[in-house]
């Protein structure tokens, strides 16, 4: 996924399904200078990591 489309993602307030690695996450923010994302699992809001932007997928 590129920058500009997960920026888009984290600002709508409509529920988009975004996956990494076939589960479904939630994207908390993102880093512009690293391209990454801070993402969690729907089910784990606690379990919050760093992944590249291009690991993402739009379902």
């Amino acid at each position: 996924m590129d920058r500009k489309r997960a920026e888009e993602i984290l600002s709508s307030p409509d529920v988009i399904n975004v996956t990494y690695k076939g589960e479904q996450i939630y994207i908390e923010k993102i880093d512009d200078t690293k391209e990454i994302a801070y993402v969690h699992p729907l089910n784990q809001p606690t379990g919050s990591k760093e992944v590249p932007l291009g690991s993402l997928q739009e379902q």
